[in-house]
């Protein structure tokens, strides 16, 4: 799933003992990314503040992602932007559990110690990414008639449908229209 190229850190001699820590942090150039169906632009790229612990069976990895985001609006489809702040937690085992199974989820660090942040990074982007994206709190979206954006102007659609809804022969009352009552 990552759409960040490899960013392969090498651990080996920085948290050889438990309890050492190491921090790094940068900023990755990627344009953008796909969530299903939807395509977001990366403003300025994704920065990563990553803090790599030995846990004495693993290293364990936390940070903090951010980007400036910019995407469709899914009512007025005009451009919305929006800021992502996705965490990082990885686990890395430095040998295989004993009493592991195949259902067990873990990543093993081999011997070389290199942990690639790419796929880590693209998923907090990806999990703080919202599914529904608005451009404002307060969008209108676009008529469903006529298809305007209804944050810019107005139509008569929604009173035109409120009146051939009440007078139209799809009411279940519209054969009352014409019923003549004696006085």
């Amino acid at each position: 799933m990552a759409f960040i190229e490899p960013l392969v850190i090498e651990l080996a001699d920085r948290v050889e003992n438990p309890g050492e820590s190491w921090q790094t942090s940068g900023t990755i150039d990627v344009a953008g990314y796909t969530v299903g169906e939807k395509e977001f632009m990366l403003d300025h790229g994704v920065s990563y503040d990553a803090v790599f612990t030995n846990a004495g069976d693993g290293i364990l990895l936390t940070g903090l992602v951010r980007a400036e985001v910019t995407g469709t609006c899914d009512r007025c489809l005009e451009p919305a932007h929006f800021d992502v702040a996705g965490e990082l937690q990885e686990y890395y085992l430095f040998h295989e559990p004993e009493d592991a199974d195949e259902d067990d989820d873990y990543e093993l660090l081999g011997e070389e110690r290199k942990v690639d942040l790419a796929e880590p990074i693209a998923d907090a982007i990806v999990m703080d990414t919202p599914f529904v994206v608005i451009c404002k709190p307060d969008c209108k979206g676009l008529c469903p008639h006529c298809g305007c954006n209804l944050n810019e102007e107005t139509c008569d659609c929604a009173e035109r449908a409120e009146e051939e809804r009440v007078m139209g022969d799809d009411n279940p009352f519209a054969a009352l229209k014409n019923l003549k009552l004696d006085e």
